[in-house]
């Protein structure tokens, strides 16, 4: 397996970026703005393909990478269910997986420093974010903080897990890179309260500052998604009301870019075929699937994604690979649900 964990000085976070092997898909944890281009550099050199682009939270202390990472290596962008950015490709909860060749990662769902707060557990290692950090926990006094759902993710959740489970945070100022759940319960101050009401407490009366970067890094990070408007400006778009009307007609194909376990806990538009995104480049190409489909029956490729944001990257390759008629469900199958769309499981 492939491990490297990344530091940004400014900010001190740690990123992580994660592989089964040389040549494979990789995913990135928490990546900064500024360092972008340090990480595809080390994307090339280790001969990886970045496939997901994960943030822990939204955070307030920097601007995250996701949307430069989405931008140049069409990577598939992933927070929980909770967050306030405007779009993300996936959105994850408790109990789902985020998966790559050859890893998968359990996600946890882990709120306190703010309501959006995951953790990420994978073969004998957790992310933690800013819930859990080595010697202390994060602050829960902004961005729907709360120090007792803190309390219950930290001590109902995390330190249930087993005692060598390596603890790998979102950030640490002191330069330690890593701890174990088991030290943390022996060494970390914060940890040493005897109930909810002490935790609670203690968090309330840190009295810290707000995070240089917060009036910055929070509307940037809220703004993260791919801007769907340029697509539809070209012509490549279509409303789910108007993808309504589409679906059951002979010259039309729905397309559904989402995984296997995205459409078994959503459901799927009736009648769509599955072209996981994984596969586009294969499927567009000439003799894929999907270029068969739209050439040899004259076929119009309509895609949709979760929020819109594969799709329109799929359209905008489809296009660049000669599918003159492509284009997508703007919003995807969250617009289809909000406009009373069938779907069925």
């Amino acid at each position: 397996m492939i491990f490297r964990q990344l530091f940004d000085s400014v900010s001190g976070t740690y990123t992580y970026l994660i592989a089964s092997r040389r040549g494979g898909e990789a995913l990135i944890i928490d990546p900064v703005l500024e360092k972008v281009d340090r990480y595809l550099q080390l994307v090339r050199e280790l001969d990886l393909k970045l496939v997901k682009a994960v943030d822990t939270h939204l955070h307030a202390d920097h601007i995250t990478g996701l949307g430069a990472l989405r931008d140049q290596t069409h990577c598939i962008t992933v927070m929980g269910e909770q967050t306030k950015a405007d779009v993300v490709s996936m959105r994850v909860g408790e109990g789902d997986r985020v998966s790559i060749e050859g890893l998968s990662l359990d996600v946890l769902y882990t709120p306190g420093h703010t309501d959006d707060s995951y953790s990420f557990l994978m073969d004998g290692r957790v992310f933690t974010g800013d819930t859990l950090l080595i010697r202390g926990t994060g602050r829960t006094d902004f961005q729907n903080g709360d120090p007792r759902m803190q309390y219950d993710s930290i001590f109902n959740k995390l330190l249930r897990l087993p005692d060598d489970t390596l603890l790998y945070p979102a950030h640490d100022y002191k330069g330690d890179t890593v701890s174990t759940i088991g030290e943390e319960k022996l060494f970390n101050p914060r940890l040493r309260v005897k109930s909810i009401d002490e935790y609670v407490n203690l968090m309330n009366n840190l009295n810290l500052p707000n995070p240089k970067m917060m009036d910055v890094a929070v509307p940037a990070n809220v703004h993260v998604g791919l801007h769907q408007e340029e697509i539809a400006r070209k012509g490549w778009a279509v409303s789910a009301v108007s993808a309504m009307a589409l679906r059951g007609q002979p010259d039309i194909a729905i397309v559904d870019l989402r995984e296997k376990s995205e459409r078994e806990k959503h459901g799927v538009i009736p009648g769509s075929l599955h072209a996981p995104y994984a596969d586009l480049q294969e499927n567009i190409g000439t003799g894929g699937m999907l270029h068969e489909l739209a050439e040899a029956t004259g076929k119009r490729i309509v895609f949709y994604c979760a929020f819109g944001e594969r799709s329109a990257m799929a359209v905008q390759a489809a296009q660049d690979a000669g599918l003159a008629s492509a284009c997508h469900i703007e919003g995807g199958i969250d617009a289809w649900k909000k406009a009373n769309g069938p779907i069925v499981r």
